[in-house]
């Protein structure tokens, strides 16, 4: 029963560092601030959620699996919250949301 858990707690470590990847990826290419603001925060709450599993997984039923679930629910109500307060920021600033044409290279 270890070893099934412990593949499935790797899975979700190894999906939510990918996710993680990918979140940067589009922080870096996409072209303005709400389509990357859109990347990273999609991400980054999946991101939390499958590596903040993986490792409840691997504790086991213990604090540190109590705390990592009070850093999960934090984590989840508190990053869509920012992200949100961010783009009705920039649209109170004026910050036009249509993306640029996309341009071949």
């Amino acid at each position: 029963m270890e070893s099934i858990l412990s593949i499935i707690s790797a899975l979700c470590i190894g999906l939510g560092i990918f996710l993680g990847i990918t979140g940067a990826v589009g922080i870096v290419r996409l072209p303005n601030f709400f389509t990357r603001l859109h990347a990273a925060s999609v991400t980054d709450s999946g991101c939390a959620f499958l590596i903040l599993s993986g490792l409840m997984l691997q504790s086991g039923f213990s604090i540190p699996t109590l705390k990592l679930f009070f850093i999960l629910v934090f984590l989840l109500i508190t990053s869509p919250t920012a992200s949100h307060a961010l783009a009705k920021t920039a649209l109170d600033c004026g910050a036009d949301p249509t993306p640029p044409p996309y341009e071949e290279r």
